[in-house]
């Protein structure tokens, strides 16, 4: 027990809640930025058994904020690589790795065997369908984002408002950490939050994560915070579905051209631009799903037609094409 030793000593934690860490399952999706230093506290602090999704592999491009990684993890699944840093530094920890996205698909499954979940996705879709997850099943997520130098983390679910209820509608538009930056600090910031958060969460100290967010602008040098305790739940929360939820009585969109994705997501996919939509006089009985890489040209979509008085709308987020 030596090794965490610093931690027991702590009155909040002591043997029994080393030991209740011990038998913690968590679940994070997301081996990037926010990801690696999630990863490496939890490792750290002893929390047993660690799932972590993710299907990119370590470029270059990542080392100066996944920490994580190194030179010769180049080209390797970050999943895989994750796991192998995670028991050379803690061979007692029971680490899965998974080489793949979380989707719709299997979301409540992995939800389903973990105690709770981490979302380190840097992805709306996965947030917002770790949500629903999250809320269907009563667990406890602990969510976060971070671009330039600003992000969030916070806590929802498991009986608390869900993300939906802090953030119901997607931003017009999204960059990206290739297209806007970011820098290593910040994001190694909000992420070690989101390790506490979870720590805290496990072990079960006040005051909890739950319903509660905090936001860092650090350009600014400012931290804040604020709780979402009453947050409603939106009423005509806009789902999201993967390709294999997909039936042959849906009528699919695809809001990209052939050029940004020449593959269609299901054999009766129709190309469609944004534009044009109402235009199409798409039918009114039936589930309507919308299809684009992020799910956000989707999300603007369906609010399109949310307000011509369509209403069995669902999301595809379909990512970069194979």
């Amino acid at each position: 027990m030596s090794r965490y030793a610093r931690q027991t000593v702590l009155p909040e934690v002591g043997a029994e809640g080393q030991e209740r860490l011990a038998r913690s399952h968590v679940l994070v999706a997301g081996a990037g930025g926010l990801g690696c230093p999630v990863l490496q506290y939890l490792g750290g602090a002893g929390v047993g058994c660690i799932t972590v999704m993710d299907s990119d592999r370590v470029e270059e491009s990542n080392l100066h904020r996944q920490v994580l990684y190194t030179m010769g993890d180049l080209g390797q699944p970050k999943a895989v690589a994750a796991r192998r840093h995670l028991l050379a530094a803690n061979p007692s920890l029971h680490v899965t790795a998974r080489v793949e996205n979380l989707d719709a698909a299997n979301a409540a499954a992995m939800v389903a065997a973990a105690d709770l979940v981490v979302d380190a996705a840097d992805s709306f879709a996965v947030s917002y369908i770790l949500s629903d997850a999250c809320r269907a099943q009563g667990k406890m997520l602990i969510s976060a984002s971070a671009l330039g130098q600003s992000g969030y983390a916070g806590g929802f679910c498991g009986g608390g408002p869900s993300l939906r209820a802090v953030f119901p509608d997607l931003p017009a538009q999204a960059a990206t950490c290739a297209t806007a930056g970011v820098m290593g600090p910040a994001v190694g910031m909000i992420g070690a939050l989101q390790a506490q958060l979870v720590l805290k969460s496990l072990l079960d100290h006040q005051p909890s994560p739950r319903g509660q967010v905090f936001v860092f602008r650090l350009q600014d040098l400012q931290v804040s915070s604020f709780r979402f305790d009453e947050a409603e739940e939106p009423e005509d929360a806009l789902p999201f579905v993967a390709a294999s939820n997909i039936t042959a009585a849906d009528t699919v969109i695809e809001l990209r051209d052939a050029a940004e994705a020449p593959g269609l997501p299901a054999f009766q996919a129709r190309r469609i631009a944004r534009a044009d939509l109402l235009a199409a006089e798409l039918p009114r009985k039936g589930r309507i799903v919308l299809c684009c890489r992020t799910g956000l040209r989707a999300w603007g979509a369906a609010s399109d037609l949310k307000a011509a008085g369509y209403g069995d709308l669902a999301l595809l987020a379909a990512g970069d094409p194979a």
